[in-house]
């Protein structure tokens, strides 16, 4: 059976096709799931240590009925996939003698959550994990890790964005617009959506195992394909921790994980009333302090920490792309609103602000993820292309500093057909070989900075740069041909061949110039995203 995971900042949703019926529907998991009138069961994405050395977690919404939330131990931990595979420069704590990363803590939770899953003795064969539209290749190859320490025949992976739009089942309209709005993240997608090609499923294995539930399900394979996209780490938890920081301004409370907690309440009951008001109680001073938050003054606090202006800028991003297409607003059939955050009545306002009301649909804002990821075992197949651009480090000699040369850029599509060719000469007397570092790089407007105040996790976006991540600057990695004879600067020596294949692997041709000899044929470099 089939099992879908949308891994979220701030919840986590499992689904499964049920075998009765044949339609999805959303796993309920014992001490896990969150009990609600108003949502489907969440898994809220928190972990508490016991025991690092032994493996001993809590995680889900038995953190909270512990009390386990409600305080600053180490042992806590919550948005914890913001940090996976990020080079993140503070708190890591040493628990029971190791060194807890963030990585760590996402496996404990992922694997935890699967064998909760085999304890409801549902067959786990296939797993779907969903991923945010803007997660560089760090967090996808731990996603990968992760996958062979599962003992489940197959796992793959779909973009978040892709998967909402396959779970609204809106397969008559052609081109969807998914604004995917959670606890970390805002993911805009527009996706095209094509049920009249007769190809064979694909989607991307983070592991290998049998394939024929996908090939032999019978059903026309439906297409869907990403012609733009836009994300930035922006989301709930923010928010949350905006309004726990007026507070602290305004009440001269001290910050603490309580506040926010509350925090959360008070924006959670503002989507459905005007005013909210929780009551907090000082144990240490024995005072007791109500909180209370209008929706005016809330949507004031969103203003002041450019809030909407972040999701303009998100919004126009997305609309140029569809441009460049030939796409205007007015081509886009329907809007799909997924995440927690799309629920705060002024994101909706936002949105109408662009498109009509009767294109936007807001009715399963927490499993059209999840369960659009379960059709990726019946015949779907994702085209899609390479989210970010690609480029090789040189020495600028005018800004005395290293600067990035675009090779590939944002909006390839893969496989490509055309190599991208690229003549280099040494540098050095007698120079023994040619290393390249290829970087993963952001997004040309700006980039986020992640850093921590206290025991908070902070993303702040970063005009006027480009965040570049390299993907082969280690040891053994960077050396793409040795040169025989050794090279000489003053005149090219090798003609490089780049392209992508079906699996995104980035692949290299190296010629040598001098002696004519192939040096490399089509080896694959590192794997792109």
């Amino acid at each position: 059976m089939a099992i879908a995971i949308d891994f979220g900042t701030s919840n986590t949703v499992v689904a499964r096709t049920n075998p009765a019926t044949s339609q999805p529907e959303t796993l309920k998991l014992p001490a896990l799931s969150a009990i609600s009138a108003q949502n489907p069961p969440l898994i809220p994405s928190l972990l508490y240590v016991e025991n690092a050395a032994q493996n001993q977690v809590i995680l889900g919404q038995q953190v909270r009925d512990k009390g386990l939330d409600l305080t600053t131990d180490s042992r806590f931990f919550r948005n914890f996939k913001r940090g996976i595979g990020t080079p993140i420069q503070g708190f890591v704590p040493e628990l029971d003698g190791q060194i807890v990363t963030f990585e760590q803590v996402g496996q404990w939770f992922l694997s935890q959550i699967v064998g909760s899953i085999r304890e409801l003795s549902v067959p786990v064969d296939s797993l779907v994990f969903t991923v945010p539209v803007d997660s560089f290749e760090a967090y996808r190859n731990w996603l990968g890790k992760v996958s062979q320490s599962l003992q489940v025949e197959q796992v793959r992976m779909l973009d978040e964005p892709t998967a909402a739009a396959l779970g609204y089942g809106l397969a008559d309209r052609e081109n969807l617009l998914v604004i995917d709005f959670g606890g970390g993240t805002l993911d805009l997608s527009l996706v095209r959506l094509d049920i009249s090609a007769n190809k064979k499923p694909l989607g991307f294995l983070l592991k290998w195992g049998d394939r024929s539930l996908a090939e032999s399900s019978g059903q026309k394979a439906k297409i869907a394909r990403v012609l733009a996209k836009a994300g930035q780490n922006l989301g709930g938890s923010d928010i949350d921790n905006w309004l726990a920081d007026d507070f602290v301004k305004n009440t001269g409370m001290m910050k603490s994980s309580i506040i926010t907690r509350l925090s959360e309440r008070l924006k959670i009951q503002l989507s459905l009333q005007e005013r909210a008001t929780e009551v907090y109680f000082d144990e240490e001073n024995f005072e007791t302090y109500e909180l209370e938050l209008n929706r005016d003054r809330f949507e004031a606090i969103l203003a002041e920490h450019q809030f909407f202006d972040n999701l303009d800028e998100s919004m126009n991003q997305v609309l140029q792309q569809a441009r460049r297409q030939g796409l205007e607003i007015g081509d886009i059939d329907a809007v799909l609103l997924v995440g927690g955050t799309v629920q705060i009545p002024a994101v909706k306002r936002w949105v109408e602000q662009y498109f009509d009301t009767a294109k936007i649909r807001c009715d399963k804002p927490f499993e059209a993820i999840a369960q659009g990821a379960l059709q990726l075992s019946q015949g779907v197949e994702i085209k899609d292309f390479l989210y970010h651009s690609y480029g090789i480090r040189y020495w600028n000699r005018r800004e005395n500093c290293h600067s990035w040369h675009n090779l590939i850029k944002s909006g390839q599509s893969y496989p490509m057909t055309e190599p991208v060719e690229l003549v280099l000469g040494a540098s050095l007397e007698n120079q023994p070989s040619i290393e390249l570092i290829i970087g993963e790089l952001g997004a040309e407007t700006g980039s986020t900075e992640i850093y921590f105040d206290g025991d908070r996790l902070i993303t702040r976006q970063l005009a006027g740069q480009t965040s570049v991540q390299p993907l082969n600057d280690k040891d053994g990695a960077r050396s793409i041909a040795q040169l025989t004879p050794p090279g000489y600067p003053g005149g090219d020596r090798i003609k490089a061949l780049f392209r992508v294949d079906e699996q995104r692997f980035l692949r290299i041709t190296v010629e040598d110039l001098l002696t004519n000899q192939t040096l490399l044929e089509d080896k694959p470099v590192v794997q792109l995203s």
